[in-house]
């Protein structure tokens, strides 16, 4: 019998380090948000760009969910020019 690893998310399964599972977490979080609000307003990618202040071809790396190109205070940033409210909770 094969005993079953068990993991509160993906990147806990995909990254050993802790770390960094919990950054890709808080920007994975972040990267959903800011596609679900790019969608409900139902901008071209050029609109988005301009308006989050960033290229055209890093919009699209937005919506193809490209975690690993964004930082997560990069994310921050393009969330609060969304109008999107970012906080954290701080726990032992």
């Amino acid at each position: 019998m094969s005993k079953e690893n068990r993991y509160e998310s993906v990147w806990d399964a995909l990254e050993d380090d802790p770390i960094r599972a919990e950054n890709l977490k808080l920007r994975s979080a972040l990267l959903i948000a800011i596609n679900e609000e790019l969608t409900s307003r139902k901008l071209r990618q050029s609109e988005a760009a301009e308006l989050l202040h960033i290229t055209q071809p890093r919009v699209s790396a937005l919506s193809q969910g490209k975690i690993s190109d964004f930082r997560l205070d990069t994310l921050v940033d393009i969330a609060h020019r969304l109008g999107l409210h970012v906080s954290i909770e701080i726990a032992a």
